[in-house]
């Protein structure tokens, strides 16, 4: 099926909070899509995903969801698959892009095989994790599935043993080469890459840093880097959204090393589900484009397919 009209897609339900660690997000990233599709002249509907979901949507009959979802099952492919199978068209990408990319291992392989820089890693037993040194320091050790810097826990250069790591981490998690560096990102709407922007915090860009209060993170976009820096960025990213499958907006993460130039470029990973609140960067970067958050929403729906 190829991406609606607004015409067609009058009716849209978001689909918002699941049951994922990222559902605080995912309820602040809903409010502000519905708010800005009812601007953009749509008739809109909040449905909270929880088990009766295939019920509410049969009684709902949207016309398209938009997944405001974050995390897992709302990000993973697992909506995506139920709404293929309810034949409702939805925003952002399919089933297989939406699988691999929340999956880090698997979408390493892919950039990889793409030609994309990306880093060393490896998936270990939680309990050898938090018993030895699996790689050499320093490393990141994270949820191979979770987004929004769930769950990622730094071992510095020095650190006397290996990391003490809370109960919530699964039982095996992901062990990466630790990349030193500055914060860079950047979104892509379908075959098109926005802007670059450069994150600056205090410390690792982690979930507080992302969402807990305006100014935990500041912004500069477009980033203050030199071009042709800022090129490979956007290149990176569109390649990365092809080499998945990626459809509508998603967004890649960078680590940039700028005492190494352009060689000291990293692609960590790539969401396909970017944060739609006050303090996210894909409507920021967006909006360097031109293009204000109704618009954008507005895009997402007319993109919207139940079909790849």
């Amino acid at each position: 099926m190829a991406g609606v009209s607004s015409r067609a897609a009058h009716f849209v339900a978001v689909l918002k909070g699941g049951m994922s660690s990222e559902r605080e997000v995912s309820l602040s990233s809903a409010l502000e899509c519905a708010k800005a599709l009812r601007v953009a002249g749509f008739e809109v509907v909040e449905v909270d995903a929880g088990p009766d979901l295939p019920a509410r949507l049969a009684e709902i009959q949207p016309d398209v969801v938009f997944n405001a979802l974050h995390g897992r099952w709302g990000e993973d492919g697992c909506v995506q698959g139920l709404l293929e199978w309810l034949r409702i068209p939805y925003t952002h990408s399919g089933v297989l892009a939406s699988a691999l990319a929340m999956d880090k291992t698997r979408a390493k392989e892919a950039f990889r095989a793409a030609g994309l820089p990306v880093v060393d890693s490896l998936i270990a037993d939680k309990a050898e994790v938090m018993a030895r040194h699996v790689m050499p320091v320093p490393y990141v050790v994270k949820s191979n599935n979770e987004g929004s810097s769930v769950n990622v826990h730094i071992v510095a250069a020095g650190a006397n043993g290996p990391p003490a790591l809370p109960e919530q981490m699964p039982a095996r998690v992901m062990v990466e080469t630790y990349v030193p560096g500055r914060e860079l990102t950047c979104s892509v709407m379908d075959d098109h890459a926005f802007c670059v922007t450069e994150l600056l915090t205090d410390g690792w860009y982690d979930y507080t840093a992302k969402y807990a209060a305006a100014g935990g993170a500041r912004h500069v976009c477009p980033a203050l880097i030199p071009d042709d820096v800022a090129q490979a960025v956007r290149d990176y990213s569109l390649r990365a959204h092809l080499a998945l499958g990626c459809r509508g907006l998603s967004r890649a993460d960078f680590r940039w090393d700028d005492t190494r130039g352009i060689d000291g470029l990293v692609l960590l990973e790539i969401n396909t589900q970017p944060g739609m609140t006050p303090t996210s960067l894909a409507p920021e970067q967006a909006a360097a484009e031109g293009i204000d958050f109704p618009t954008l929403c507005r895009r997402l729906v007319e993109d919207a397919s139940c079909d790849r």
